[in-house]
């Protein structure tokens, strides 16, 4: 669309309104009368910097004019010095629709590819996710190599930036990005695979938990080797150092055997990570994760053996997640779960830890771990395994509302098999119900129907 109105034009009208000279409004604006003079008569290009100092005199919000700059940048051959810090302008107040507009046009000059990619790594590192996103999509469909490292990373922050509460989006993300973990940089294929094995994590896949998890073992210690040997240093570092990777292999496969009732074998993995002589490292980083894990070590060996049915050990398990605050939500989630798996009554645990309880349940509190979206799910699971703890032991209407908490949560991040359990679980107790109750639940299932 050609405008024909001009940024000229409509400082040439400010001043006639206001009456100001050309020197006056330098002063203003602050902008050299010359460099304003070559301005007003079209002998030179605008700055973005100088647009901004002429809104600001001008009284005018700021980005005022900016579809105009755009078009003016178009109407002179592409000048990256001019548009790069109008991106970052754009970024700034968040004109997402003016950056697709420019980077678009950009992008017919694959030239600009590159630079434009590093704009958005810049952005992606300041959280500016959203400009950050348009414009990693435009290189993407710009990317001439399909097997390139820059295509590849692309999609791995387009996965990285779309992750949120919806849990259906996350799966297609996840199933989107995965193809394009092997072209991306060894180094970096050890975090994406770390980022798809927690995201399945949190959706509950745990096939492809193992595998990605599997995966990331196997680079790493290949890498781990290397590296221990090799006259060279690590050409790129990773997140996290690189033992890391290989231990948390171990703790996700350790979880995904306990999911599926394997704990033999989940034991099997905490051994592999309770051993960490080989560790060479010898950081205070190094020294802090170590002391991390030797904590899960602890706990996961109580774990293992609760689920297996050895209530013996609970009073120890719970004298030792007492004493560890982050520890003692994730506890209580498996302690329940075990309740309810062996037909144990736990009465005595949920009275001692109630006050944890009720918070959780009020603000849906980090239990310290994984990801944001694992913790959505895992209070979402914890409302569930409470509903039916409560169900066995005849306290039908406080298992009731714990069916709604978890309903509303699981309608929230759209966990269709956590949605399924609480809608069987409330048609058992729905005789019983109160009104209110079945309104709640008439609510929370009109929200389902409109989704």
């Amino acid at each position: 669309m050609i405008h024909t109105t001009t940024i000229r034009s409509e400082l040439d009208v400010h001043l006639k309104k206001t009456g100001l000279t050309i020197n006056q409004f330098a002063e203003q604006s602050k902008i050299n009368s010359g460099t304003l003079s070559t301005i007003i008569k079209g002998v030179r290009p605008i700055a973005v910097q100088q647009l901004d100092r002429m809104v600001s005199a001008m009284g005018l919000p700021e980005g005022s004019f900016y579809e105009l700059y755009a078009d003016e940048c178009f109407a002179y051959p592409l000048n990256w010095r001019r548009l790069k810090p109008f991106l970052y302008r754009c970024a700034e107040l968040d004109k997402l629709e003016l950056i697709q507009k420019v980077v678009r046009y950009m992008t017919d000059n694959l030239a600009y590819v590159p630079m434009l990619f590093d704009t958005a790594e810049d952005l992606f590192n300041q959280g500016k996710n959203s400009a950050a996103a348009i414009i990693y999509e435009s290189v993407a469909e710009s990317e001439k190599y399909q097997h390139s490292e820059r295509l590849a990373l692309c999609h791995y922050r387009l996965f990285t930036i779309s992750l949120g509460h919806n849990q259906e989006k996350n799966l297609r993300e996840a199933t989107k990005f995965e193809g394009f973990v092997e072209r991306l940089d060894e180094v970096d294929q050890l975090d994406a695979l770390k980022d798809l094995a927690n995201t399945y994590l949190s959706l509950r896949q745990w096939g492809k938990v193992d595998e990605m998890a599997e995966e990331m073992g196997r680079k790493a210690t290949i890498q781990y080797k290397f590296y221990q040997t090799s006259r060279y240093g690590i050409h790129k570092k990773p997140k996290q150092p690189l033992f890391l990777y290989i231990i948390y292999s171990h703790l996700l496969r350790s979880a995904v055997c306990d999911e599926r009732g394997e704990y033999e074998e989940a034991l099997k993995y905490v051994s592999l990570y309770s051993d960490l002589s080989w560790v060479v490292e010898d950081t205070e980083e190094a020294q802090q994760i170590k002391e991390r894990f030797k904590m899960l070590v602890v706990a996961n060996k109580y774990l293992y053996q609760l689920m297996m049915g050895n209530f013996d050990i609970l009073p120890d398990y719970v004298a030792y997640i007492e004493q560890r605050e982050s520890q003692i939500l994730p506890a209580l989630i498996k302690i329940v779960q075990a309740a309810n798996k062996h037909d144990f009554n736990v009465d005595h645990i949920l009275q001692k830890f109630e006050r944890h309880i009720s918070l959780y349940t009020e603000k849906k509190g980090n239990t310290g771990s994984y990801t944001n979206q694992v913790v959505a799910v895992q209070y979402t699971h914890f409302m569930i395994e409470l509903a039916i703890y409560h169900i066995g032991c005849q306290r039908y209407g406080i298992s009731i509302d714990y069916i709604l908490k978890g309903l509303s949560s699981a309608v929230e991040i759209h966990d269709d098999d956590a949605t399924l359990k609480c809608v069987r679980l409330f048609e058992q107790l729905r005789h019983i119900s109160s009104v209110e109750a079945q309104h709640r639940y008439n609510i929370l299932i009109s929200e389902v129907q409109r989704e």
